[in-house]
């Protein structure tokens, strides 16, 4: 897998999970949110959706810009405070069902993809300069 293609799996998670809370963000909370917690204000899905809106970007710039390896090791330590959040909205105070773990798993996959693709531009002739495809 080249450099360019895992920056492309790092942009589906984003597509894939933010275009989901963009797309249907009541679906979101119904499906995510345990009852005791769940809003029931009309503002609710319209964060949602603007955490989605947030999140396509992120993927619009994951899968457009020229990754080094600084960026490849950027995203993923900015990752890390991520597993913090599913951890306590989880299991300290659990607002999140177990379909937070389809966040927790995608953050998994960031961080593995981010390694990958740092050590793929390490042995590159120059890192700074990846092959296109």
């Amino acid at each position: 897998m080249s450099a360019k293609q895992i920056q492309y799996a790092i942009a589906a998670v984003f597509f894939i999970l933010g275009g989901w809370c963009l797309i249907a963000p009541q679906s979101v909370i119904d499906l995510t949110v345990r009852p005791a917690y769940r809003p029931d204000d009309a503002i609710a899905p319209l964060l949602v959706a603007c955490f989605g809106a947030q999140a396509c970007i992120a993927g619009v710039f994951a899968a457009f810009s020229v990754f080094t390896r600084a960026t490849f090791l950027a995203y993923g330590l900015a990752v890390l405070p991520f597993f913090a959040f599913n951890y306590w909205f989880y299991f300290v105070e659990p607002v999140f069902n177990e379909l937070i773990l389809l966040d927790a798993a995608g953050n998994v996959v960031f961080v593995v993809m981010c390694a990958w693709g740092y050590a793929k531009l390490s042995s590159a002739p120059d890192s700074r300069n990846p092959p296109a495809a």
